[in-house]
């Protein structure tokens, strides 16, 4: 399960993302970046967070440690800026940090290599997730110590906030045509022969538990929070059986040109796009 500190010291706004997270510091004499549950995008960018971060962090890949962030509403009242009041007023209690990493940069797919293996392993994990927001506009990749970093899962499983459509969605392909690394000439087989079999029930079943209940709590259609973990469950479950088959990345077809954004194609002769 994950760790549970206390922020005791709100550092900085980022203001890179829409949901204002913040740079704490807490009584593990740790410094985090917390995520509020009093954002406009509300608790489920929360549970988006917990399940791809500990599922991608079971999976071997980079992603920031995650705890859980107890705040005292009280920390907001010596804040200059009204609007961070404002949020920490409205955050007051459990929310979710994400370990910081002093120093790292944001990735430039034009200045950082990553290779086919790496770059396939990011795209199908992504594309398992439905991840609308790794894509070279916003990459959401850190370069730490020289190595590839993912972070701000928010933006993924959206068939959690229409939950009449996760059935529907669990076989909706994957269109990687904007990914920031699909010019790396994502080994896409090679990833699905390592993931594809450790996506079982149990492992899901064991993320899904990480979730707070009190993030879970009155989801119309659902009964309990452990029903609500059981849907996350399931739908995950069924994309993974699929989704290995249904990975584009902006491939020319009979019907349509290619999707690949310009500046990226043919940069570099191995990293050219079709």
């Amino acid at each position: 399960m994950l760790t549970e500190v206390t922020a005791t010291r709100y550092v900085t706004p980022l203001r890179e993302g829409g949901s204002l997270p913040g740079i704490v510091e807490a009584d593990d004499l740790g410094t985090y970046v917390m995520k509020f549950t009093g954002a406009g995008q509300g608790r489920k960018t929360l549970v988006a967070e917990v399940i791809c971060g500990q599922l991608g962090r079971r999976l071997g890949l980079r992603v920031p440690e995650l705890v859980r962030m107890q705040l005292d509403p009280v920390i907001g009242l010596s804040e200059p800026d009204q609007e961070v009041q404002e949020l920490l007023k409205a955050s007051g209690g459990l929310n979710l940090g994400m370990d910081y990493l002093p120093g790292s940069l944001g990735f430039d797919p034009l200045a950082f290599e990553v290779s086919a293996r790496e770059a396939g392993r990011v795209v199908w994990f992504d594309a398992l997730l439905n991840n609308v927001d790794r894509s070279w506009r916003n990459p959401n990749l850190l370069v730490w110590h020289g190595q590839l970093w993912l972070i701000d899962h928010g933006a993924t499983m959206i068939w959690h906030h229409n939950w009449p459509s996760a059935e529907k969605a669990a076989a909706k392909p994957y269109d990687a045509a904007d990914h920031v690394l699909a010019t790396f000439g994502p080994d896409i087989p090679s990833a699905a022969a390592e993931f594809g079999p450790q996506i079982t029930e149990e492992l899901l079943t064991e993320i899904a538990a990480e979730v707070p209940a009190e993030w879970l709590v009155d989801e119309p259609g659902f009964d309990s929070p452990d029903e609500l973990r059981q849907a996350y469950v399931k739908t995950l479950l069924a994309r993974a059986r699929t989704i290995s088959d249904h990975i584009t990345i902006g491939e020319r077809t009979k019907d349509a040109a290619s999707r690949a954004p310009e500046w990226l194609a043919g940069k570099l002769p191995r990293r050219a796009v079709k």
